[in-house]
């Protein structure tokens, strides 16, 4: 598990723009109006030899003054909980604020990194500015203009010296690691208890049981597994469930460390944009993946009634589909079991490696069936390919011009190493590298 490192700081203040110039692109939305960032936005960064997850927070809507200090307040009790370090933010053109310092009080309270950094310093002329923010009791402020690349770089230097190690565990290869994914209420609690017989985990109509991630090792025959519950929205007296949105980063943090997610699925409310968002997770950090439509006894059902789901559920999420698909209750148990079942496929998928010759030769294949595109009056060619990794997946092609090669044959040769070399049920990568003829087979 990554370290997380969230910044924090009233609407308004640079946030998302700070972050698309540490993530080096335009990931988050940035717009001169408060409120703009309606969801935790999420990226993966590599800086030297270490690594962490960064949160853009948002998530409040303003709906009215009175509104607006509630809602910082949760905002900031929500990055107190789930992040390592934390990046306060403030605003060197609108001066020290009573929110600001409101908002430094909440954050103290916790032993926690804490950066103090204020933002739109365009040059060391305006220096002079940051001297009052020094009113929210810090002992150090960095100033910087995210803008303008300004100051990110000693920032980021601190950002690193502050990051505690990895708290990735060593899990022997032979366990299966599944995590227990979805929105709160979806019944995870009740399906860890009901695949291990007994109430591991606490089991509440309320949503936000759960408030912290629990492993669990169990063993089925021969097979030991790992079992990640994952925590919904922490129902605390400082948060409201109204922004149980938030319940991804749990699901985050969970999906970075497990083989196989279940990811859970209300049938009564089919997928929503939560749910799209937790199963995009899956896809991103290439995940095996098996979705769970829970509460199946309380559908009214008819002899069409599971298709009719499963058409809805590829139309919705058609970036997994190589995901099978289990309607289950956790309530009765029906089917239950059947969850590790497909686990079981689905890892044997994950972590399969086939030989360098029979991949070459479906691609020798493939091609011929459906010829490569042409460059001008050149031939685009596949020397050859490799598998590098598993877990998942992952080939190289080695190819004369990769530009060349559109997206859509790629998904062409994707589908054609799952139907003939048995990556079904399996994400998989393909990556296409520049290679001259000489050095082909």
């Amino acid at each position: 598990m990554k370290p997380i490192v969230a910044i924090v700081g009233r609407p308004n203040v640079g946030k998302s723009t700070l972050f698309n110039r540490i993530v080096g692109r335009k990931k988050a939305i940035v717009e001169d109006q408060p409120g703009v960032t309606r969801d935790r936005n999420y990226a993966d960064i590599e800086l030297g030899d270490k690594s962490f997850s960064l949160i853009d927070t948002g998530g409040f809507e303003p709906i009215s003054r009175q509104r607006i200090f509630i809602q910082m307040k949760e905002q900031c009790q929500l990055a107190i909980e789930e992040a390592d370090l934390i990046v306060f933010l403030m605003d060197g053109k609108d001066g020290l604020t009573p929110s600001d310092k409101e908002i430094a009080s909440i954050l103290r309270r916790k032993v926690k990194p804490l950066l103090y950094v204020v933002n739109k310093i365009d040059g060391p002329k305006h220096e002079e500015k940051v001297f009052e923010f020094y009113g929210v009791g810090a002992e150090t402020i960095f100033s910087i203009s995210a803008l303008h690349n300004y100051g990110v770089d000693d920032l980021l230097t601190e950002v690193l010296k502050g990051l505690p190690p990895s708290d990735a565990e060593e899990v022997e290869e032979e366990i299966t690691r599944i995590a227990v994914v979805g929105r709160p209420n979806v019944g995870k609690s009740s399906l860890i208890n009901r695949i291990l017989g007994y109430d591991r985990v606490i089991v509440n109509e309320n949503p936000g049981t759960t408030r912290d991630a629990i492993d669990t090792v169990m063993e089925i025959g021969e097979r030991r597994y790992l079992l990640i519950d994952t925590a919904g929205i922490r129902r605390k007296k400082k948060i409201s469930l109204r922004l149980e949105k938030y319940s991804i980063v749990e699901a985050l943090k969970s999906i970075d460390r497990c083989d196989v997610a279940l990811h859970l699925i209300d049938s009564r409310e089919g997928v929503t944009d939560q749910d799209t968002k937790i199963a995009g997770f899956i896809q991103e950090k290439g995940k095996g993946c098996v979705i769970v439509v829970n509460k199946w006894d309380l559908i009214e059902k008819n002899s069409d009634t599971a298709k009719e789901y499963t058409l809805q559920i590829r139309d919705e999420l058609k970036f997994l589909p190589y995901a099978p698909i289990l309607f289950t209750s956790c309530l009765t148990g029906k089917r239950v079991i059947a969850t590790i079942q497909l686990v079981d496929q689905v890892a044997e998928e994950y972590g399969k490696r086939v030989s360098t010759s029979h991949l070459n030769d479906l691609i020798e294949e493939s091609t011929k069936n459906v010829p490569l595109p042409s460059y001008g009056k050149r031939r685009v060619k596949i020397y050859y390919g490799t598998q590098v990794s598993v877990r998942p997946p992952t080939f190289v092609l080695f190819v004369n011009y990769p530009q060349r090669i559109h997206v859509t044959y790629q998904r062409y040769l994707i589908n054609r190493i799952r139907e003939s070399l048995g990556f079904k049920r399996t994400p998989i990568r393909l990556l296409l590298r520049k290679r001259g003829p000489s050095r082909g087979r």
